[in-house]
């Protein structure tokens, strides 16, 4: 393992790696452990006890953070006729079809999220490959196929801070939960709002314990180990 740098043994000395933190405490801590001159992002990570060749262990959903990401995101909206209009009048920063496609072919990725209508799936079929090794293809699972008359609250939503959870191949969940300059309630609000969306998605076939472990670290910091238990029971008011 690398040797830690100066900056990085001295937050870490306010962790105490041999126990778990209850959710307050934790995401009061994780704020201080960010020894960078940036504004970093606060991860959540979960080991879950999920078979991911499993295709009914495939978690994957979408969940509104109420306090935001900290990081505005820049839409692509795949659209033509009236749902171009409706989702250049709702805010996106990119709309179009054809000239897209050709865009993306040649290399362009300057965006963070992609929506599509419906009626024209068939045209960005070809970019799965593309867009699928990033994370930004459409799909109906990650609520990014969207009714035109559903662009204007979904483009409102990704604009206000939703965030995709997806189980890896190595039975993990990582996700941006807020930043360090967040206050520890805002950052808590979010961790709740988020293990309330990974409860619900439990499956039914699940043996034993869903979760094994939960950390939470900012960007290239230290990690906070989360108390289990307590935090599978979090929910808003």
């Amino acid at each position: 393992m690398p040797k830690r740098g100066k900056k990085y043994q001295e937050v870490a000395q306010l962790v105490d790696q041999s126990k778990t933190y209850g959710a307050e405490e934790a995401t009061e801590l994780v704020r201080k452990l960010n020894f960078t001159k940036f504004d970093a992002t606060v991860e959540l990570h979960l080991r879950m006890n999920l078979d991911p060749r499993q295709a009914d262990q495939q978690i994957r959903g979408v969940v509104p953070l109420p306090q935001g990401t900290g990081k505005p995101k820049r839409i692509l909206v795949f659209a033509e006729g009236e749902a171009e209009h409706i989702a250049r009048e709702a805010g996106a920063d990119y709309v179009g079809s054809d000239e897209f496609v050709a865009k993306i072919q040649e290399g362009w990725f300057d965006f963070d999220v992609t929506l599509a209508v419906p009626q024209i799936m068939g045209k960005i079929g070809r970019l799965g490959r593309l867009l699928g090794t990033r994370g930004l293809m459409p799909s109906p699972k990650t609520g990014t196929i969207v009714q035109p008359e559903d662009l204007p609250r979904t483009i409102d939503e990704i604009r206000k801070g939703r965030v995709e959870y997806r189980l890896d191949k190595t039975a993990n969940i990582h996700m941006p939960i807020g930043k360090t300059s967040f206050t520890g309630q805002q950052i808590l609000d979010n961790f709740t709002a988020v293990m309330e969306a990974i409860m619900k998605a439990k499956p039914a076939s699940v043996k034993g314990a869903y979760i094994k472990k939960i950390a939470l670290a900012p960007t290239m910091g230290p990690s906070v180990r989360v108390d289990v238990f307590q935090a599978m029971t979090l929910r808003t008011s």
